[in-house]
């Protein structure tokens, strides 16, 4: 789809489809492979597919999925497994979160962002997160697949259950999977 479709029909959907990544799928997992990589994956070994203040690369994406937790692992493109529990319905509160196949899961590492002041530190690890976001947006759109990014997420409890540091700090999570067919 050229980018300028892709701008002009991407939105934001809350009805979602059951469908769900197959991991035992080749394609399925290709998919999902594409959706992360198009987010925050390496174009080179030092620059990836969205920007982020000073190359900090301080966002990691944490993808919620029925069969666990698993972190994304840009370089290596590969997921590391977190926790073994279906997390998507405990990353927010709207009624279609838990329901797509995956939830994922901004999660910034606040050391990584150095010389700022607290507000500094807030603008950019939001601005950067935003970058990805716009990124699996367009994505989605391009794929016919369906996203939201959400701010409502309770933030301490779903960092507890993905066993995050204290320096790390979940922005916003963004609900990804496949429209619901029309009836």
């Amino acid at each position: 789809m050229p980018l300028r479709e892709a701008l002009a029909t991407r939105r934001s959907m809350r009805v979602y489809s059951p469908r769900r990544f197959n991991l035992e799928d080749a394609a399925d997992l290709q998919r999902l492979s594409d959706l992360l990589w198009a987010g925050f994956g390496f174009i080179t070994p030092k620059r990836r597919s969205a920007p982020s203040s000073h190359n900090r690369q301080e966002t990691d994406l944490y993808v919620l999925l029925p069969e666990g937790a698993f972190r994304f692992e840009a370089a290596a493109n590969k997921l590391v497994a977190v926790a073994a529990a279906d997390l998507r319905a405990a990353s927010g509160a709207q009624d279609y979160v838990g329901t797509a196949a995956a939830e994922i899961a901004f999660v910034a590492d606040t050391a990584k962002v150095t010389g700022k002041s607290p507000r500094g530190l807030v603008e950019t690890i939001y601005a950067d997160t935003g970058f990805i976001s716009q990124n699996i947006y367009l994505h989605c759109t391009s794929e016919g697949m369906a996203t939201v990014v959400r701010a409502m997420v309770p933030k301490e409890s779903l960092a507890l259950a993905l066993n995050l540091a204290p320096t790390q700090e979940i922005t916003l999570v963004q609900t990804v999977g496949w429209k619901e067919e029309e009836k």
